[in-house]
């Protein structure tokens, strides 16, 4: 019903009178000021005038339904999206829904998270009304061995979606979208699978949109960064997102048809990681250096050491300093 009232007032282009909605959607008119008292509350500047009834004047930049739905226009990526004001974390959530049979596509969203993680456990910083929280659950018909790849897949969405506002991505291996050295995106992947079927995979994504440097806690500062930061100016977050999860719904109908050598192509584009000297420290401690020469066809970073090459699936990745 609120959608419904919504949507009238968009169509009309200008007033519409409270009479003319109820008998459009069958309702008392005391209904439909009830849907109009409850978008005003949620951020619609909604006018009204005697003898001519109510006209939307703006919508608000809010991470709701009805704003990232209208005009989406993907396949899959987003055929549900379900928002939330607060939750502990967008993937956590989604990873629920998904044992419970959640549809493909399904996308969770969150003003702000209390429990964001990204690689490695690590937190992510997640304050609201000035970043994007998302979650996409996917159920592909790859292996599981292709899956790690979404991550990939993920950060070229990102770069792309940058690329609508005139911005150009840097990705640092395998998905930290970088700006002056420091992060301001960060993609976490999680799967459930068998041994020859993906059940589902949930790709999440934590955009630090219209965050100043003084908004980051002190510790941050030196290693974060925002779009704002970058573009020195506010972005529209729903805009944004709405980009976002139409360059992923591209993506992955690709990979779905032709595999992900596509995806592995057009990361190549926007990394920074490749051709640099670079510092690995893999996930039981061990270190070493050498020059990032390419990515595989699995999404393994190949580097090229004093004694010979070697292939990175997992660690920390550091671009070391030219002398």
């Amino acid at each position: 019903m609120r959608s419904d009232v919504l949507e009238l007032l968009r169509e009309a282009g200008g007033y519409i009178s409270g009479e003319k909605m109820a008998e459009r959607l069958g309702v008392t008119r005391a209904a439909v000021w009830k849907k109009i008292a409850a978008l005003r509350d949620a951020g619609y500047d909604i006018s009204s005038a005697p003898r001519s009834g109510y006209i939307l004047r703006s919508a608000p930049d809010r991470l709701i339904e009805p704003e990232i739905a209208k005009g989406l226009g993907t396949e899959l990526v987003g055929r549900k999206i379900i928002c939330y004001d607060a939750v502990g974390s967008t993937n956590l959530l989604l990873k629920d829904m998904a044992r419970q049979g959640a549809e493909n596509g399904t996308v969770v969203v969150a003003d702000t998270q209390g429990m964001g993680r990204g690689r490695m456990e690590r937190a992510f910083f997640s304050p609201p009304g000035k970043g994007i929280y998302v979650s996409i659950l996917l159920r592909p018909n790859f292996l599981p061995q292709d899956a790690p790849k979404c991550t990939l897949m993920a950060a070229v969405a990102v770069a792309r979606a940058m690329e609508k506002f005139g911005l150009r991505a840097a990705i640092k291996w395998p998905n930290d979208i970088m700006h002056d050295g420091r992060k301001m995106v960060g993609i976490l992947t999680e799967m459930s699978a068998e041994m020859d079927c993906v059940n589902y995979v949930v790709i999440g994504i934590g955009i630090n949109v219209n965050i100043a440097s003084e908004d980051f806690p002190e510790e941050l500062r030196p290693i974060a960064t925002s779009l704002m930061q970058m573009k020195g100016e506010p972005l529209p977050r729903v805009a944004f997102l709405q980009e976002l999860l139409r360059a992923l719904d591209a993506l992955y109908a690709c990979a779905q048809q032709e595999g992900f050598a596509p995806v592995l192509a057009a990361w190549r584009e926007y990394a920074v990681t490749l051709g640099q000297q670079v510092r690995v420290i893999g996930p039981a401690g061990e270190s070493f250096e050498g020059m990032a020469a390419d990515i595989d066809a699995e999404g393994a970073l190949l580097i090229d050491t004093s004694t010979g090459r070697r292939r990175v699936l997992a660690g920390d990745v550091s671009i070391r300093p030219k002398e």
